[in-house]
Protein backbone atom coordinates (compact mmCIF):
# COMPACT_ATOMS: atom_id res chain seq x y z
CA UNK A 1 0.00 0.00 0.00
CA UNK A 2 1.33 3.47 -1.41
CA UNK A 3 1.15 6.88 1.12
CA UNK A 4 -2.64 7.52 -0.47
CA UNK A 5 -3.91 4.31 0.72
CA UNK A 6 -3.91 2.91 -2.91
CA UNK A 7 -3.45 -0.23 -3.50
CA UNK A 8 0.41 -0.92 -6.11
CA UNK A 9 -1.11 -3.92 -7.14
CA UNK A 10 -4.37 -2.99 -7.94
CA UNK A 11 -3.20 0.44 -9.83
CA UNK A 12 -1.50 -2.26 -12.01
CA UNK A 13 -4.53 -4.11 -12.47
CA UNK A 14 -6.33 -0.24 -13.79
CA UNK A 15 -3.63 -0.33 -15.92
CA UNK A 16 -3.61 -3.94 -17.87
CA UNK A 17 -7.32 -3.24 -17.95
CA UNK A 18 -7.25 0.56 -19.71
CA UNK A 19 -4.61 -0.83 -21.75
CA UNK A 20 -7.13 -3.66 -22.98
CA UNK A 21 -8.78 -1.05 -24.85
CA UNK A 22 -6.10 0.98 -26.51
CA UNK A 23 -4.92 -2.76 -27.97
CA UNK A 24 -8.56 -3.63 -28.86
CA UNK A 25 -8.59 -0.10 -30.98
CA UNK A 26 -10.83 1.47 -29.07
CA UNK A 27 -8.60 4.28 -28.79
CA UNK A 28 -5.11 4.98 -29.41
CA UNK A 29 -4.30 6.07 -26.06
CA UNK A 30 -5.01 7.14 -22.61
CA UNK A 31 -4.00 9.20 -20.07
CA UNK A 32 -4.93 8.76 -16.70
CA UNK A 33 -4.79 10.83 -12.95
CA UNK A 34 -5.41 9.36 -9.60
CA UNK A 35 -4.91 11.58 -6.65
CA UNK A 36 -5.52 10.44 -3.40
CA UNK A 37 -4.85 12.06 -0.11
CA UNK A 38 -1.05 13.45 -0.73
CA UNK A 39 -0.31 10.88 -3.68
CA UNK A 40 -0.61 11.61 -7.25
CA UNK A 41 -0.56 8.70 -9.45
CA UNK A 42 -0.28 9.19 -13.51
CA UNK A 43 -0.72 6.48 -15.73
CA UNK A 44 -0.25 7.10 -20.17
CA UNK A 45 -0.70 4.38 -22.26
CA UNK A 46 -1.01 4.12 -26.04
CA UNK A 47 -0.43 7.22 -28.69
CA UNK A 48 -1.29 10.37 -28.90
CA UNK A 49 -2.94 9.77 -32.95
CA UNK A 50 -2.84 6.40 -34.72
CA UNK A 51 0.58 5.53 -35.22
CA UNK A 52 1.76 8.81 -34.04
CA UNK A 53 4.11 9.34 -30.90
CA UNK A 54 3.44 8.12 -27.34
CA UNK A 55 1.06 9.76 -24.81
CA UNK A 56 2.58 11.66 -22.31
CA UNK A 57 1.32 13.34 -18.97
CA UNK A 58 1.46 16.78 -20.62
CA UNK A 59 -0.54 16.26 -23.91
CA UNK A 60 -3.64 18.43 -24.10
CA UNK A 61 -7.23 17.24 -24.59
CA UNK A 62 -9.94 18.70 -25.96
CA UNK A 63 -12.54 18.69 -22.55
CA UNK A 64 -16.24 19.25 -23.91
CA UNK A 65 -18.49 19.15 -20.92
CA UNK A 66 -15.44 19.18 -18.01
CA UNK A 67 -15.95 23.41 -19.30
CA UNK A 68 -19.56 23.33 -17.59
CA UNK A 69 -17.78 23.06 -14.50
CA UNK A 70 -15.30 25.42 -14.93
CA UNK A 71 -18.26 28.35 -16.12
CA UNK A 72 -20.23 27.70 -13.24
CA UNK A 73 -16.90 28.72 -11.18
CA UNK A 74 -16.80 32.01 -12.82
CA UNK A 75 -20.40 32.69 -12.27
CA UNK A 76 -20.42 32.32 -8.84
CA UNK A 77 -17.53 34.26 -8.44
CA UNK A 78 -19.14 36.66 -9.89
CA UNK A 79 -22.28 36.24 -7.33
CA UNK A 80 -19.92 36.47 -4.54
CA UNK A 81 -18.75 40.27 -6.10
CA UNK A 82 -22.74 41.09 -6.32
CA UNK A 83 -22.46 41.35 -10.14
CA UNK A 84 -24.75 38.73 -10.87
CA UNK A 85 -27.45 36.98 -8.17
CA UNK A 86 -28.45 33.96 -8.19
CA UNK A 87 -32.45 34.51 -8.47
CA UNK A 88 -32.20 37.87 -10.74
CA UNK A 89 -33.89 38.23 -14.12
CA UNK A 90 -31.13 37.65 -16.56
CA UNK A 91 -33.30 39.97 -18.81
CA UNK A 92 -31.01 42.91 -18.26
CA UNK A 93 -27.73 41.39 -19.48
CA UNK A 94 -29.68 38.74 -22.13
CA UNK A 95 -32.33 40.72 -23.03
CA UNK A 96 -33.25 38.03 -26.34
CA UNK A 97 -34.69 35.69 -23.09
CA UNK A 98 -37.25 38.48 -22.00
CA UNK A 99 -40.40 37.45 -22.53
CA UNK A 100 -40.48 33.72 -23.05
CA UNK A 101 -43.23 31.91 -24.75
CA UNK A 102 -43.48 28.19 -23.62
CA UNK A 103 -44.44 25.38 -25.84
CA UNK A 104 -48.13 23.59 -24.72
CA UNK A 105 -46.09 20.44 -24.71
CA UNK A 106 -43.12 19.15 -26.20
CA UNK A 107 -44.96 17.58 -29.08
CA UNK A 108 -46.54 21.08 -29.92
CA UNK A 109 -45.92 22.82 -32.84
CA UNK A 110 -44.35 25.49 -32.61
CA UNK A 111 -46.63 28.56 -32.21
CA UNK A 112 -48.75 26.23 -29.98
CA UNK A 113 -47.46 28.23 -26.51
CA UNK A 114 -48.32 30.30 -23.52
CA UNK A 115 -46.71 32.61 -21.71
CA UNK A 116 -43.79 31.64 -19.45
CA UNK A 117 -44.63 31.90 -15.42
CA UNK A 118 -41.54 33.97 -14.93
CA UNK A 119 -38.23 35.27 -15.98
CA UNK A 120 -35.03 33.36 -16.78
CA UNK A 121 -32.64 33.36 -13.45
CA UNK A 122 -28.65 32.60 -12.98
CA UNK A 123 -29.65 29.65 -10.63
CA UNK A 124 -31.71 28.27 -14.27
CA UNK A 125 -28.91 28.18 -16.17
CA UNK A 126 -26.37 26.83 -13.45
CA UNK A 127 -28.85 24.44 -12.65
CA UNK A 128 -29.95 23.69 -16.74
CA UNK A 129 -33.34 24.08 -15.75
CA UNK A 130 -33.84 27.29 -17.90
CA UNK A 131 -36.06 25.91 -20.36
CA UNK A 132 -34.62 24.63 -23.34
CA UNK A 133 -31.59 22.21 -24.54
CA UNK A 134 -30.96 18.73 -25.55
CA UNK A 135 -33.91 16.79 -26.73
CA UNK A 136 -33.18 13.06 -25.83
CA UNK A 137 -35.37 11.52 -28.50
CA UNK A 138 -34.95 9.85 -32.42
CA UNK A 139 -34.07 12.87 -34.68
CA UNK A 140 -37.21 14.44 -35.93
CA UNK A 141 -39.51 13.18 -33.22
CA UNK A 142 -40.84 17.14 -32.23
CA UNK A 143 -40.95 19.91 -34.14
CA UNK A 144 -38.83 21.68 -31.24
CA UNK A 145 -36.01 19.67 -32.58
CA UNK A 146 -35.68 20.56 -36.34
CA UNK A 147 -36.20 24.17 -35.41
CA UNK A 148 -32.85 24.16 -33.22
CA UNK A 149 -31.52 22.04 -35.82
CA UNK A 150 -32.47 24.64 -38.98
CA UNK A 151 -31.19 27.46 -36.54
CA UNK A 152 -28.00 25.99 -35.57
CA UNK A 153 -29.03 26.14 -31.40
CA UNK A 154 -29.01 22.42 -31.25
CA UNK A 155 -26.40 20.37 -28.94
CA UNK A 156 -23.90 17.59 -30.68
CA UNK A 157 -20.44 16.68 -31.16
CA UNK A 158 -20.12 19.92 -32.44
CA UNK A 159 -18.94 23.08 -31.03
CA UNK A 160 -21.60 26.38 -31.92
CA UNK A 161 -20.46 27.96 -35.11
CA UNK A 162 -22.18 30.94 -34.58
CA UNK A 163 -21.21 34.16 -33.06
CA UNK A 164 -22.76 34.80 -29.44
CA UNK A 165 -25.17 37.46 -30.24
CA UNK A 166 -26.57 35.68 -33.63
CA UNK A 167 -26.73 32.56 -31.06
CA UNK A 168 -28.97 34.19 -28.91
CA UNK A 169 -30.58 36.18 -31.32
CA UNK A 170 -31.39 32.54 -32.36
CA UNK A 171 -32.05 30.98 -29.50
CA UNK A 172 -34.13 34.11 -28.66
CA UNK A 173 -36.46 33.29 -31.24
CA UNK A 174 -37.66 29.81 -30.69
CA UNK A 175 -40.50 28.96 -27.60
CA UNK A 176 -38.69 27.03 -24.68
CA UNK A 177 -39.58 23.43 -24.33
CA UNK A 178 -40.80 23.75 -20.30
CA UNK A 179 -41.19 26.45 -17.90
CA UNK A 180 -38.27 28.07 -16.46
CA UNK A 181 -37.26 25.91 -13.68
CA UNK A 182 -39.49 22.97 -14.53
CA UNK A 183 -37.28 20.75 -16.03
CA UNK A 184 -33.70 19.54 -16.57
CA UNK A 185 -32.18 19.56 -19.84
CA UNK A 186 -28.89 19.25 -21.01
CA UNK A 187 -25.93 21.03 -22.44
CA UNK A 188 -27.76 24.78 -23.28
CA UNK A 189 -28.21 26.68 -20.64
CA UNK A 190 -24.41 26.18 -19.78
CA UNK A 191 -23.51 27.90 -23.51
CA UNK A 192 -25.84 30.95 -22.43
CA UNK A 193 -24.07 30.87 -18.70
CA UNK A 194 -20.97 31.86 -20.84
CA UNK A 195 -22.92 34.36 -23.04
CA UNK A 196 -23.89 36.06 -19.56
CA UNK A 197 -20.53 36.30 -18.15
CA UNK A 198 -18.94 37.74 -21.04
CA UNK A 199 -21.57 40.46 -21.17
CA UNK A 200 -21.32 41.14 -17.33
CA UNK A 201 -17.35 41.18 -17.40
CA UNK A 202 -17.08 42.94 -20.66
CA UNK A 203 -14.84 40.48 -21.15
CA UNK A 204 -14.21 37.26 -23.32
CA UNK A 205 -14.31 33.83 -21.29
CA UNK A 206 -10.82 32.84 -22.05
CA UNK A 207 -9.90 36.35 -20.31
CA UNK A 208 -12.17 36.15 -17.62
CA UNK A 209 -11.36 32.34 -16.68
CA UNK A 210 -7.36 33.17 -17.33
CA UNK A 211 -7.75 36.20 -15.10
CA UNK A 212 -9.80 35.03 -12.02
CA UNK A 213 -9.14 31.37 -12.84
CA UNK A 214 -6.57 29.49 -14.65
CA UNK A 215 -4.15 32.08 -13.71
CA UNK A 216 -4.71 31.59 -9.59
CA UNK A 217 -4.48 28.24 -10.04
CA UNK A 218 -1.44 27.69 -12.52
CA UNK A 219 -3.55 26.22 -15.46
CA UNK A 220 -1.32 27.47 -18.17
CA UNK A 221 -2.39 24.34 -20.49
CA UNK A 222 -6.18 25.21 -19.99
CA UNK A 223 -7.40 27.26 -22.97
CA UNK A 224 -10.61 27.33 -25.94
CA UNK A 225 -7.01 27.77 -28.10
CA UNK A 226 -4.04 25.60 -28.04
CA UNK A 227 -1.17 27.84 -28.98
CA UNK A 228 0.95 27.18 -32.25
CA UNK A 229 4.01 26.11 -29.72
CA UNK A 230 1.97 23.43 -27.98
CA UNK A 231 0.15 21.87 -30.50
CA UNK A 232 2.61 19.47 -31.04
CA UNK A 233 1.10 18.19 -27.54
CA UNK A 234 -2.60 18.14 -28.43
CA UNK A 235 -4.08 14.81 -29.17
CA UNK A 236 -6.37 13.70 -32.73
CA UNK A 237 -10.01 13.50 -31.88
CA UNK A 238 -11.52 10.23 -33.39
CA UNK A 239 -15.02 8.94 -33.78
CA UNK A 240 -16.18 4.97 -34.15
CA UNK A 241 -17.81 4.22 -37.60
CA UNK A 242 -21.01 2.85 -36.48
CA UNK A 243 -21.05 0.04 -38.63
CA UNK A 244 -17.13 -0.80 -38.73
CA UNK A 245 -16.15 -0.11 -35.39
CA UNK A 246 -12.87 1.48 -37.14
CA UNK A 247 -11.84 4.70 -36.02
CA UNK A 248 -12.31 7.82 -38.18
CA UNK A 249 -10.49 11.32 -37.34
CA UNK A 250 -13.39 13.70 -36.06
CA UNK A 251 -10.71 16.76 -35.30
CA UNK A 252 -7.18 16.39 -36.32
CA UNK A 253 -3.87 18.39 -34.80
CA UNK A 254 -2.89 19.87 -37.82
CA UNK A 255 -6.00 21.46 -38.84
CA UNK A 256 -7.65 21.21 -35.46
CA UNK A 257 -11.07 23.57 -34.50
CA UNK A 258 -8.52 24.53 -31.08
CA UNK A 259 -5.79 25.84 -33.47
CA UNK A 260 -7.21 29.00 -33.99
CA UNK A 261 -9.52 31.18 -31.79
CA UNK A 262 -13.52 29.99 -32.03
CA UNK A 263 -16.07 32.30 -32.85
CA UNK A 264 -18.18 31.11 -29.81
CA UNK A 265 -16.03 30.28 -26.72
CA UNK A 266 -18.41 27.61 -25.89
CA UNK A 267 -19.01 27.60 -22.19
CA UNK A 268 -20.74 24.07 -22.59
CA UNK A 269 -17.98 22.22 -24.15
CA UNK A 270 -14.92 24.27 -25.61
CA UNK A 271 -11.32 24.04 -23.40
CA UNK A 272 -8.67 21.65 -23.73
CA UNK A 273 -6.82 20.95 -20.36
CA UNK A 274 -4.12 18.71 -19.07
CA UNK A 275 -4.44 15.98 -16.56
CA UNK A 276 -2.14 18.30 -14.22
CA UNK A 277 -4.19 21.21 -15.28
CA UNK A 278 -7.88 19.84 -14.14
CA UNK A 279 -6.06 18.33 -10.76
CA UNK A 280 -5.72 22.08 -9.68
CA UNK A 281 -9.71 22.78 -10.76
CA UNK A 282 -10.81 19.97 -9.07
CA UNK A 283 -8.45 19.91 -6.00
CA UNK A 284 -9.19 23.79 -5.40
CA UNK A 285 -13.29 22.25 -5.61
CA UNK A 286 -12.07 19.67 -2.91
CA UNK A 287 -10.42 21.97 -0.82
CA UNK A 288 -14.05 23.86 -0.91
CA UNK A 289 -12.50 27.32 -3.13
CA UNK A 290 -8.76 27.36 -1.71
CA UNK A 291 -5.84 25.50 -3.71
CA UNK A 292 -2.30 26.45 -2.17
CA UNK A 293 -2.29 29.82 -1.47
CA UNK A 294 -5.16 31.11 -3.47
CA UNK A 295 -8.62 31.13 -2.79
CA UNK A 296 -11.36 31.05 -5.63
CA UNK A 297 -14.58 30.94 -3.93
CA UNK A 298 -15.68 30.72 -0.46
CA UNK A 299 -16.36 27.06 1.24
CA UNK A 300 -20.58 28.06 1.07
CA UNK A 301 -20.31 29.01 -2.33
CA UNK A 302 -18.50 25.06 -3.44
CA UNK A 303 -21.04 23.64 -1.07
CA UNK A 304 -23.69 25.14 -2.75
CA UNK A 305 -22.54 24.18 -6.02
CA UNK A 306 -21.86 21.00 -5.21
CA UNK A 307 -25.09 20.56 -3.96
CA UNK A 308 -28.03 18.57 -6.10
CA UNK A 309 -30.37 21.35 -7.27
CA UNK A 310 -32.83 18.60 -9.00
CA UNK A 311 -36.25 17.53 -7.75
CA UNK A 312 -37.09 14.03 -9.21
CA UNK A 313 -39.76 15.54 -11.45
CA UNK A 314 -37.28 17.79 -12.84
CA UNK A 315 -34.45 15.30 -13.48
CA UNK A 316 -37.45 12.72 -15.24
CA UNK A 317 -36.68 11.19 -18.30
CA UNK A 318 -32.93 12.17 -18.54
CA UNK A 319 -31.27 9.14 -17.14
CA UNK A 320 -29.10 8.41 -20.56
CA UNK A 321 -27.40 11.68 -18.55
CA UNK A 322 -28.23 11.30 -15.23
CA UNK A 323 -27.88 7.72 -13.90
CA UNK A 324 -29.87 6.65 -10.94
CA UNK A 325 -28.88 7.98 -7.81
CA UNK A 326 -27.13 11.15 -9.06
CA UNK A 327 -28.39 14.78 -9.57
CA UNK A 328 -27.23 18.31 -10.60
CA UNK A 329 -25.34 21.14 -8.90
CA UNK A 330 -24.04 23.99 -10.38
CA UNK A 331 -22.20 22.93 -13.91
CA UNK A 332 -21.88 19.17 -12.07
CA UNK A 333 -23.36 16.22 -10.89
CA UNK A 334 -23.29 15.03 -7.71
CA UNK A 335 -23.88 11.69 -6.38
CA UNK A 336 -27.00 11.79 -3.79
CA UNK A 337 -26.74 7.78 -3.07
CA UNK A 338 -24.49 4.92 -3.45
CA UNK A 339 -25.77 3.06 -6.61
CA UNK A 340 -22.38 2.70 -8.22
CA UNK A 341 -18.73 2.86 -6.55
CA UNK A 342 -19.02 6.54 -5.99
CA UNK A 343 -19.92 7.57 -2.46
CA UNK A 344 -22.15 10.25 -1.99
CA UNK A 345 -20.73 13.74 -2.20
CA UNK A 346 -19.23 13.07 -4.71
CA UNK A 347 -18.89 15.35 -7.99
CA UNK A 348 -17.54 16.58 -11.22
CA UNK A 349 -19.10 15.46 -14.82
CA UNK A 350 -17.48 13.85 -17.98
CA UNK A 351 -16.72 15.57 -21.81
CA UNK A 352 -18.84 14.21 -24.44
CA UNK A 353 -15.06 13.20 -26.03
CA UNK A 354 -14.66 10.67 -23.30
CA UNK A 355 -12.83 12.63 -20.83
CA UNK A 356 -13.88 13.02 -17.01
CA UNK A 357 -12.99 14.34 -13.77
CA UNK A 358 -14.83 13.59 -10.52
CA UNK A 359 -14.19 14.35 -6.73
CA UNK A 360 -14.93 11.80 -3.67
CA UNK A 361 -14.68 14.44 -0.58
CA UNK A 362 -15.25 10.83 1.50
CA UNK A 363 -11.93 9.30 0.07
CA UNK A 364 -10.28 12.48 -0.32
CA UNK A 365 -9.89 11.50 -3.94
CA UNK A 366 -10.04 13.00 -7.37
CA UNK A 367 -9.57 10.95 -10.66
CA UNK A 368 -9.00 12.05 -13.98
CA UNK A 369 -9.77 10.03 -17.06
CA UNK A 370 -8.33 11.84 -20.59
CA UNK A 371 -9.03 10.34 -24.23
CA UNK A 372 -10.40 11.66 -27.49
CA UNK A 373 -12.78 9.50 -29.06
CA UNK A 374 -16.35 11.13 -29.59
CA UNK A 375 -18.86 9.93 -27.27
CA UNK A 376 -22.60 8.52 -27.13
CA UNK A 377 -22.05 5.08 -27.82
CA UNK A 378 -21.26 1.67 -26.35
CA UNK A 379 -17.09 1.36 -26.40
CA UNK A 380 -17.29 5.32 -24.80
CA UNK A 381 -19.43 3.88 -22.17
CA UNK A 382 -17.13 0.78 -21.91
CA UNK A 383 -14.13 3.08 -21.47
CA UNK A 384 -15.99 5.48 -18.25
CA UNK A 385 -17.14 2.45 -16.44
CA UNK A 386 -13.95 0.29 -16.91
CA UNK A 387 -12.24 3.11 -15.96
CA UNK A 388 -14.48 4.11 -13.02
CA UNK A 389 -14.61 0.47 -11.42
CA UNK A 390 -11.07 0.44 -11.40
CA UNK A 391 -10.81 3.44 -9.90
CA UNK A 392 -12.63 2.60 -6.74
CA UNK A 393 -10.80 -0.95 -6.98
CA UNK A 394 -7.26 0.51 -5.88
CA UNK A 395 -8.40 1.59 -2.69
CA UNK A 396 -6.39 -0.25 -0.13
CA UNK A 397 -7.64 0.91 3.29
Amino acid sequence: MSDGGLSETRLGRMHEVMTGHVERGHVPGIVMLLARQDEVHVDTIGTKSLGGGPMQRDTIFRIASMTKPVAAIAAMILVEECKLRLDDPVDPLLPELADRRVLRSIESPLDDTVAANRSITLRDLLTLRFGIGAILAPPGRYPIQAAMDEQEVSSGPDLPSLSPDEYMKRLGGLPLVYQPGERWLYDTGSDVLGILISRATGQSLESFFRERIFGPLGMDDTGFTVPEEKLDRLADCYQADPETGNLEVFDAVDDSLWSRPPIFESAAGGLASTVDDYLAFCKMLLGKGRYGGERILSRPSVELMTTDHLTSEQRSGQDVLLQPGTGWGFGMSVVTERQGFATPGTFGWDGGYTTSGHSDPQEEMVAILMTQLVAGNSRAGEIYGDFWTSVYQTIDD
